[in-house]
């Protein structure tokens, strides 16, 4: 793909997570992806093969970016583990219009709106997921290693962790509070310490 060719499709996912992050999937029509990307309907279709194509398209770039800026920071080798997991959750708690909280997270606002709709988008979102628990997991075992973790399993204290931060963030979205997510955040330093 040619460097014209790669930011006429990145402008497009760029335009379209904003969309649906906002809308949700099913409440975006593609005209009006086209008209606000500003772009005809022949280079979505250069792109894509279809708006499910288009979605599916849209969660992997999401999680491509989302990992790439978390493993930064949970790799920091002047972190402890439990630094830096308490670091990157801390975030998550003060960013509540940042990049994964309940308005901007595409696992919370697209996991039961298009999971019964397009298995490749379901699919798409739960290896994003296990991703973002995989390096989750790296970081408890870089801490087990190190001493300031106290955990059996890394990767079912990631899940663990990880599933708990979701649900907060959803209810996050339906309660307007962060109560949740402060709790959710004291709960994960007492997993981490055993």
């Amino acid at each position: 793909m040619n460097a014209k060719t790669n930011d006429t499709r990145q402008h497009i996912l760029k335009v379209g997570y904003e969309l649906i992050v906002s809308k949700g999937f099913t409440s975006v029509g593609l005209s009006e992806l086209l008209k606000t990307a500003n772009v005809p309907k022949g280079s979505f279709y250069h792109y894509f093969k279809s708006k499910e194509h288009f979605g599916e398209a849209l969660i992997q770039d999401y999680f491509s970016q989302y990992l790439e800026a978390i493993t930064g920071l949970l790799e920091n080798p002047a972190l402890s583990g439990y630094q830096a997991l308490i670091q990157y959750f801390e975030l998550w708690l003060a960013q509540d219009k940042g990049s994964c909280n309940a308005n901007k997270c595409l696992i919370v606002k697209l996991g039961a709106e298009v999971s019964d709709l397009s298995e490749p988008m379901r699919v798409a979102l739960k290896n994003g997921a296990d991703r973002i628990v995989d390096t989750i997991a790296k970081c408890i075992e870089r801490g087990m290693v190190d001493g300031s973790i106290k955990a059996i399993d890394a990767k079912q204290s990631a899940q663990q962790i990880y599933f708990l931060w979701i649900g907060a963030s959803l209810l996050n979205k339906l309660y307007q509070d962060q109560a949740g997510l402060k709790q959710c955040l004291e709960n994960t330093k007492q997993l981490l310490q055993g």
